[in-house]
């Protein structure tokens, strides 16, 4: 039987009301875990802001208070010093993204991985967003994939196209709860403190780890980056001697074989090369062509 056309209008009025609601209220935003991850980004359907996060959390002077002028002076004097950047552009990549942060959105979805790297960077922004914002506002997911479907030696979210990003959305994507980041203050808290023997005991005694699945692992290999042997060698020291010891010369070489075993770290080049200076300051490698 057809619809009177007076209720036909009515329903008609209804689902456009419910529609322009729906895209008035959803301001959304995309934290994404580096600039390989926003190229790929481009080619997905998803609207909304992006943010990519540059920071590398993971090294350098950290302190629990993020949202201090200090604590991002700090990092911009040492990121400038160790990468050999510059304040203006740590400047215009960094903080100026950062600001981004102080929007009103009802929506953020949070892309970082399973690695050290994203992990700590991953604290970094929920405590930021801890700080900063009201939490009872926007709902704030997490996408953080430890691997992909069919890709035995899956590299990163760097390396997935448009519409494989959009398969982990619709698949992983997790609403973070309270706890997740009362979860991720504590862990924040454990990790600045570059204490070995508390950070041994937190993993020992945390056995709720809520979303934050790939937390504990990356939190466990930065435990073998603050332990020491009786070299004086941290876990990633220590392996970039082995692998030099085995025969690899020369710095491209260390670093192919190193990436082969240490995913876990998530480190670029200069990230590794920081810990590969240490073992020529000590003249424990000479590496070849230098």
């Amino acid at each position: 039987m057809q619809r009177p056309p007076v209720l036909e209008e009515v329903k008609d009025r209804y689902y456009l009301s419910v529609t322009i609601k729906h895209i008035e209220k959803m301001n959304v935003l995309h934290i994404l875990n580096g600039d390989s991850t926003a190229e790929s980004f481009k080619d997905t359907g998803f609207e909304g802001e992006v943010m990519v996060w540059r920071e590398v959390l993971s090294e350098g002077p950290v302190s629990e208070d993020l949202v201090s002028a200090q604590f991002w002076q700090n990092r911009s004097e040492w990121i400038s010093e160790a990468f050999n950047e510059t304040p203006d552009n740590y400047q215009q990549s960094v903080l100026n993204e950062l600001a981004r942060l102080d929007g009103a959105f009802d929506e953020i979805n949070l892309w970082f991985e399973y690695d050290l790297h994203c992990q700590v960077n991953m604290l970094g922004v929920m405590n930021y967003l801890k700080r900063k914002t009201d939490l009872s506002g926007p709902a704030i997911f997490l996408i953080c994939p430890s691997d992909y479907p069919g890709k035995e030696n899956f590299g990163g979210m760097g390396e997935l196209n448009g519409e494989e990003l959009e398969y982990l959305y619709d698949t992983i994507r997790t609403e973070l709860s309270e706890i997740d980041f009362i979860i991720a203050a504590e862990a924040w808290s454990i990790y600045v403190s570059h204490d070995a023997e508390k950070l041994k005991s937190y993993l020992n005694s945390t056995h709720f780890w809520g979303s934050l699945h790939c937390l504990k692992a990356a939190l466990a290999a930065h435990l073998k980056r603050l332990t020491l042997n009786k070299k004086g060698l941290n876990a990633i020291e220590q392996k970039l001697l082995d692998i030099y010891q085995y025969g690899y010369h020369t710095w491209p070489e260390i670093l192919s074989v190193f990436w082969q075993t240490e995913k876990i770290y998530g480190m670029g080049d200069m990230e590794v090369d920081l810990y590969l200076q240490r073992l020529l300051r000590r003249g424990l490698v000479k590496l070849s062509g230098q």
